[in-house]
């Protein structure tokens, strides 16, 4: 079988192409403009590079966030047309899930954070238990204070260390390591992003379980208004 991912929820996505055995190509791209074209021209280099054609997949994997609104909105509608085009169903996997699934094994909590602007973070964390992710606290938007108390004093992880991923991460580092001390874990630059050949990998698995969606039915996870929304609902009072 084949899958295409398509990640567009962070300013470093990507789009991946893989098979049950390997990964065939994996392209990854700054989207913070012009995200529908860059997404399509890359999604047609990599299936050239597999020799792959749109009918040639069995599913394909998008990345339905939190993130950005916009690449939200660009990666979810690229995934749904193409799927309703050739007939295939979608895999959705959570961001925060995806950039958590890239560490299994490590001895530390995973707390992935993304910058949501506007002073705020979408944040979640996670633990794996012989390689396999599990889920300690739900996916949340907040004030970064906020998310670094709750994952600092949190009883069901006190002794243990705690790695934070992701541009929020990065932008809060100071703030993280003033509260958490030496119990903060950082990765460097190149990993602090969502990829999309992990998206794939996850893709495979749960589409070998069923776990599907028609493309129809395929909506994204916002977990807090847009600027705009909130905007236009403060200019309603």
């Amino acid at each position: 079988m084949k899958i295409l991912a398509i990640e567009t929820t962070t300013l470093a996505g990507g789009v991946a192409l893989m098979d049950e055995e390997k990964l065939i190509a994996e392209h990854r791209l700054h989207v913070d403009a012009r995200h529908a074209e860059r997404v399509m021209v890359s999604i047609d280099q990599i299936l050239n590079q597999g020799q792959t054609k749109v009918a040639d997949l069995d599913v394909i994997a998008v990345s339905i966030g939190p993130g950005s609104f916009t690449g939200l909105r660009v990666g979810l509608s690229t995934a749904k047309g193409l799927a309703m085009g050739a007939g295939l169903p979608l895999v959705l996997v959570p961001t925060l899930e995806v950039m958590a699934a890239a560490f299994p094994y490590v001895k530390p909590i995973i707390a992935p954070i993304i910058d949501a602007r506007q002073a705020h973070v979408y944040w979640a964390v996670f633990d794996t238990v012989s390689g396999q992710l599990s889920r300690c606290l739900p996916d949340a938007a907040s004030p970064p204070a906020l998310a670094i108390e709750m994952i600092a004093t949190s009883e069901d992880w006190a002794a243990r260390d705690v790695l934070f991923v992701g541009d929020g991460a990065m932008k809060y580092r100071e703030m993280i390591s003033e509260k958490m001390g030496g119990r903060a874990c950082f990765l460097g630059k190149a990993l602090q992003f969502p990829s999309a050949a992990h998206l794939a990998e996850m893709g495979i698995t749960r589409f070998l379980k069923g776990e599907v969606t028609s493309p129809e039915l395929a909506t994204p996870i916002y977990i807090r208004a847009s600027a705009a929304e909130l905007k236009r609902a403060a200019a309603k009072t």
